[in-house]
């Protein structure tokens, strides 16, 4: 069967936005007739597509055809973007990548080409954890994940690995762990986390103290730039990566509270199998970008130094 363009664009518009009045407003219609159209390819594919929540929220089978429909935008969008006379219009890629990727080596690392390529990325941030979903979802056609294995249809490189360690500022050290990195100075140390889904700082407390989630203050911090402010103002203390942390540590700004005890993070490239030929572009210079910029030998180790 041949998919509807209108009845296609009325199902983007409402998983998009996540709502039926959002994609009616987006697309200049009445929301009655987006639900006519969302109805009428439901009724053509013979499934429901959408779960009519707040936000809306695709099916089974409507998160495959959205990954489908995200797929054949981007090649059409480029086909006729090459078509112009003038070399062609911007292209928008949606990736879902980590905060921390994004706070430090990406955007720098891939300007000079995504100027020279024109291609806008339109970005979901999420834990690295969680990415993988986004993708999953439809929501994104390519991401960075902690996921080593590829879904169907997909590809997966590895891209290296994020050395984190835990830091604060040498007065933190003082006020809680003048006598070292313990259990009991712990219960009482502010720690900072991104958000609700960020487990570094929890996974490091339990594997080198035996303190679960919950057993020591936290205060959540949703921002790369504003977590890393966050510690080096003394309210906390917080898993880091090199990338972010720079030079602090040789100025004195920040100490290691836990020395020789780290996290790694392993980082994935997904892609579709079949891609547009920009984003194959996209993927080899994301792929080199990274293997420039993160660690790659001795991944894992972390995991034998907190044992």
């Amino acid at each position: 069967m041949l998919l509807d363009s209108r009845q296609s664009e009325a199902l983007l518009a409402v998983l998009d936005s996540g709502s039926f009045e959002q994609a009616a407003a987006a697309l200049h219609l009445t929301p009655s007739a987006v639900s006519q159209r969302v109805s009428a390819m439901e009724a053509a594919i013979g499934a429901p597509l959408v779960v009519r929540s707040r936000p809306c929220r695709a099916t089974g089978p409507g998160q495959r055809l959205l990954q489908y429909l995200r797929r054949s935008r981007l090649l059409e969008q480029e086909f006729f973007a090459e078509l112009e006379e003038d070399g062609g219009r911007p292209l928008s890629v949606a990736l879902a990548v980590n905060n921390d990727t994004l706070a430090t080596w990406l955007l720098p690392e891939l300007a000079p080409f995504l100027i020279r390529e024109r291609l806008l990325l339109d970005i979901t941030l999420d834990d690295q954890d969680h990415t993988y979903s986004l993708l999953e979802l439809g929501q994104a056609i390519a991401c960075i994940s902690s996921q080593p294995l590829p879904m169907r249809g997909c590809v997966v490189e590895p891209l290296g690995f994020m050395r984190y360690s835990l830091l604060g500022t040498p007065d933190y050290r003082e006020r809680y762990f003048s006598a070292g990195f313990e259990r009991e100075a712990a219960r009482k140390a502010p720690v900072v986390v991104f958000d609700r889904k960020d487990m570094l700082q929890a996974y490091f407390i339990q594997q080198v103290l035996g303190l679960p989630p919950g057993s020591y203050p936290s205060l959540y911090i949703p921002s790369a730039e504003a977590f890393l402010n966050a510690v080096r103002l003394g309210l906390g203390s917080g898993m880091l990566p090199s990338q972010q942390y720079g030079s602090d540590l040789e100025t004195g700004k920040l100490t290691d509270l836990a020395p020789g005890r780290y996290l790694d993070v392993n980082l994935y490239w997904h892609s579709w199998r079949v891609q547009s030929p920009r984003l194959e572009k996209l993927s080899a210079e994301a792929i080199a970008a990274a293997r420039r910029v993160l660690r790659q030998d001795g991944a894992g180790e972390a995991d034998q130094e907190l044992a």
